[in-house]
Order: C-alpha cells, then structure tokens, then sequence
C-alpha cells in the first residue's frame, strides 16, 4: 500500500507510477518536484539535501498514512533525494492511485505540502556566488 523511501540516487517516477497500478485504479496522481536553475532572483548552481532518515521516512508514512484514510487513496510512493542534486533532477516524486481522479489530486497535494511543512529534510541552494541552508518548504 505505500512505499516511502529516501536515495541518494536520481528518482525513477515509473517505479512510482507502476507500485500504485493497479486493478482497482480509477486516477493516478503524479508530483514531482525538481531542481530550478534559479531562485529569489539569483542562479542555482546545484541543491544538497539532508535528512534525519529515521525521522523523515517515519513522518513521510504518517503524512502517507493520513492521505490514505482522508482521502480514500489505494497506494501511495513517496521517493526523496539526498545528497547533491544537479539542475533539471527530481528531487521528490509522489504517486498515488485512487478510485476517482479528484482524490488523487487532493491526495498528493496533501502529501507534498505536508511533507514541505513536517519532514526534517534541509536543503542548501549553492549559487555562483556562495551557498545558504534553507527549509525545504517555502
């Protein structure tokens, strides 16, 4: 019913569309956020991501968890990136299948807002003229 992992290597949102196919699948929702060669007016070189696994996965099946039951969601993939990130690479794919297509829209915008507010993963933005950590949500 739910995958929820973090890689250190590039995101593969087939994988994530194909774990939540499945018979009883009226609409598949698909969320992936990359890295922009911009930002606040100044050029992105490349992202670094970290995070507290233990704590990030655990919050990541909580969030996923309350989408399956506000929602009526039959599977849901959430795949995140660590590690340095290059422009145009995902940084995190969200797949989730519901019965009827306005769930799965309201599904995976409830997963990736709540991910961005309760996960404890930090991004540092690298820019052509020094670096800042940021919050990984707005």
């Amino acid at each position: 019913m739910l995958e929820i992992k973090l890689f250190e290597r590039p995101l593969d949102a087939k994988h994530c569309i194909d774990f939540v196919s499945e018979g009883g699948v009226g609409a598949i929702n698909v969320f992936i956020g990359s890295v922009r060669d911009h930002t606040q007016g100044k050029r992105v070189v490349r992202l670094e991501y970290e995070a507290y696994a233990p704590m990030a996965i655990a919050e990541m099946e909580k969030i996923a968890r309350q989408a399956v039951a506000q929602f009526g969601a039959l599977k849901i993939a959430v795949h995140h990136r660590v590690g340095t990130l290059e422009i145009g690479e995902a940084a995190v794919v969200i797949a989730v299948s519901t019965p009827h297509r306005q769930a799965s829209f309201e599904a995976c915008q409830y997963i990736i807002d709540t991910l961005k507010q309760t996960v404890p993963i930090w991004k540092k933005e690298i820019f052509e003229d020094g670096e800042i950590w940021v919050a990984a949500h707005p």
